[in-house]
């Protein structure tokens, strides 16, 4: 029975990553006119794009979940995300457009990264300790989180002018068009950083996913790996929105599809599948986007549109059944 499970899991794995490298090949390809000069190097960019973001989606919302012991919280809804858009207003207001190119992509990223860092701190420091137990109350405080923070970005917004009001609706939403070499190096590095610790520690977050006490029992000091595993969630989270912008509920999405999927709920299967649901929910998004649709919507607008569907009838019918 075990071993047609694994059976299963395998071809399950294999079929998945072939559709991805169909899915990719289409995006490549399809409508270029096998132009190598700049219609494909510019999809490859776009390419590399989507796979860095997928991977930063999914094992951020993974990761966090594991933290969390729930299907239902993910970083997008406990404010980090809007953290992220908050500076870049503030940033606009206090410099304008030409102070941003100023500062510099690198400098951008490396200052937003630092920001995401101090805010996980703050929610492992007041909140988490005290609502860990009760998943509606984290949910709740989430979302007024998240609420707030938005809010105050809106009043920004009104302060700046109509041309960098342009540039910030450009960060607002979820695109590949903005990918940069320099941009996905760093984006490359840090991602690379942070998947490295990972799979160094993945027994310890297999741990962690069995409760505050059982891991303590067991030996691992829990205060210390929720630190670290918020930072690098944090980071993954600064890296997927500063590169594609924000994905609000697709982490839960890809999530729970992956537990659905996968045979077991040790990280070493989650979070690879995890990655390959993610980067092939972008290219089909994108996909539509561009062919279907003919750039009459968004990638943001048809992710958070299944997506945001998909949470709501999570949220309900978990308060169902409990």
């Amino acid at each position: 029975m075990k071993r047609a499970t694994t059976l299963k899991a395998v071809s399950t794995r294999h079929a998945l990553w072939l559709g991805i490298a169909v899915l990719a090949l289409g995006f490549v390809l399809l409508g270029s006119g096998l132009d190598l000069g700049y219609v494909i190097p510019r999809r490859l960019l776009r390419l590399a794009a989507i796979a860095l973001g997928g991977i930063c989606v999914a094992v951020s919302a993974i990761v966090f979940q594991t933290l969390m012991g729930n299907r239902i919280l993910t970083p997008a809804i406990m404010g980090y995300e809007a953290v992220f858009l908050l500076w870049q207003a503030l940033l606009l207001l206090v410099l304008g457009a030409q102070g941003m190119g100023m500062l510099g992509e690198r400098g951008n990223f490396l200052v937003s990264v630092a920001l995401m860092l101090v805010y996980s701190w703050g929610l492992q420091r007041w909140l988490l300790r005290r609502g860990q137990g009760d998943i509606y109350v984290l949910l709740l405080v989430g979302l007024v989180l998240t609420m707030v923070i938005g809010t105050f970005t809106q009043f920004v917004q009104l302060r700046i002018s109509p041309g960098e009001f342009a540039v910030f609706q450009g960060m607002s939403y979820a695109s590949f068009n903005r990918a940069r070499p320099d941009t996905l190096a760093y984006a490359a590095l840090a991602v690379g950083a942070v998947c490295l610790v990972l799979h160094k520690t993945l027994p310890v977050l297999d741990v962690m996913a069995l409760g505050r006490e059982q891991a303590i029992s067991l030996g691992v000091p829990h205060a210390r790996c929720m630190r670290l595993y918020l930072a690098l969630v944090a980071v993954l989270v600064a890296v997927s929105t500063s590169l594609i912008g924000p994905t609000a509920f697709m982490g839960i999405f890809v999530a729970n599809i992956v537990y659905a999927l996968a045979p077991q709920w040790r990280h070493r299967s989650t979070l690879p599948m995890g990655c390959a649901v993610a980067i092939a929910i972008f290219l089909v998004a994108q996909l539509l986007v561009e062919h279907v649709f003919n750039y009459k919507t968004t990638v943001s607008i048809l992710v958070n549109l299944v997506c945001g569907a998909y949470f709501l009838a999570l949220t309900l019918r978990g308060r169902a059944l409990s």
